[in-house]
Protein backbone atom coordinates (compact mmCIF):
# COMPACT_ATOMS: atom_id res chain seq x y z
CA UNK A 1 0.00 0.00 0.00
CA UNK A 2 1.13 3.51 -1.01
CA UNK A 3 2.71 5.68 2.06
CA UNK A 4 1.06 8.59 0.58
CA UNK A 5 -2.49 7.16 -0.09
CA UNK A 6 -2.43 5.34 3.54
CA UNK A 7 -1.98 8.99 4.80
CA UNK A 8 -4.83 10.30 3.30
CA UNK A 9 -7.25 7.25 4.07
CA UNK A 10 -9.76 7.99 6.62
CA UNK A 11 -12.13 5.47 8.09
CA UNK A 12 -15.93 6.55 6.28
CA UNK A 13 -17.62 6.21 9.20
CA UNK A 14 -15.69 8.14 12.18
CA UNK A 15 -12.85 9.21 9.91
CA UNK A 16 -10.22 8.14 12.14
CA UNK A 17 -6.70 6.81 10.83
CA UNK A 18 -6.60 3.72 9.36
CA UNK A 19 -3.72 0.34 9.82
CA UNK A 20 -2.52 -1.36 7.02
CA UNK A 21 -2.15 -5.25 7.91
CA UNK A 22 -0.15 -6.55 4.68
CA UNK A 23 -0.65 -10.15 5.96
CA UNK A 24 -4.23 -9.54 5.93
CA UNK A 25 -4.59 -7.05 3.21
CA UNK A 26 -6.99 -4.96 4.66
CA UNK A 27 -7.23 -1.46 6.61
CA UNK A 28 -8.01 -1.31 9.93
CA UNK A 29 -9.89 1.03 12.18
CA UNK A 30 -9.34 0.40 15.88
CA UNK A 31 -12.23 2.94 17.09
CA UNK A 32 -15.06 1.03 15.19
CA UNK A 33 -13.34 -2.07 14.96
CA UNK A 34 -13.40 -2.71 11.33
CA UNK A 35 -11.10 -4.27 8.47
CA UNK A 36 -11.70 -3.02 5.20
CA UNK A 37 -10.49 -4.92 2.84
CA UNK A 38 -7.82 -4.43 0.11
CA UNK A 39 -8.44 -5.91 -3.33
CA UNK A 40 -5.78 -5.76 -6.32
CA UNK A 41 -4.10 -3.19 -4.40
CA UNK A 42 -7.43 -1.21 -3.75
CA UNK A 43 -8.95 -0.32 -0.65
CA UNK A 44 -12.89 -1.32 -0.16
CA UNK A 45 -13.87 1.72 2.00
CA UNK A 46 -17.84 0.58 2.46
CA UNK A 47 -18.93 -0.29 5.63
CA UNK A 48 -21.36 -3.04 4.12
CA UNK A 49 -17.61 -4.74 2.64
CA UNK A 50 -15.81 -4.39 6.26
CA UNK A 51 -15.69 -7.31 8.89
CA UNK A 52 -16.03 -6.90 12.58
CA UNK A 53 -12.65 -7.12 14.38
CA UNK A 54 -12.32 -8.76 17.69
CA UNK A 55 -10.65 -7.42 21.00
CA UNK A 56 -7.82 -10.37 20.23
CA UNK A 57 -6.98 -9.34 16.65
CA UNK A 58 -6.31 -5.49 18.16
CA UNK A 59 -3.76 -6.67 19.92
CA UNK A 60 -2.02 -8.65 16.95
Amino acid sequence: MDKKLLDILACPLCKGPLEYREADKELLCRADRLAYPVRDGVPVMLEEEARDVSLDELDK
